[in-house]
């Protein structure tokens, strides 16, 4: 990734942080008590009403990996 792309995705992160100031905070509440075998959901509902659904379940690589962006 080039210089340039890392400072719009540094920027747009900020107005998405503006935007909803409740969902990092959110995802590191969650991030401490996750743990292997965890599921994490998400649900997607459009505004005609249609929705879609997937979920993962977490392996070791991807606590490690969730705790390094974290902190």
């Amino acid at each position: 990734m080039n210089p340039m792309q890392l400072l719009k995705a540094k920027d747009q992160l900020g107005k998405f942080k503006e935007r909803h100031p409740k969902f990092l905070p959110f995802i590191k509440a969650i991030g401490k008590k996750a743990g292997a075998g965890s599921v994490i959901e998400v649900k997607v509902t459009n505004p005609d009403g249609t929705s879609a659904t997937s979920n993962i379940k977490l392996t070791p690589e991807d606590i490690a990996l969730l705790k390094g962006f974290l902190g």
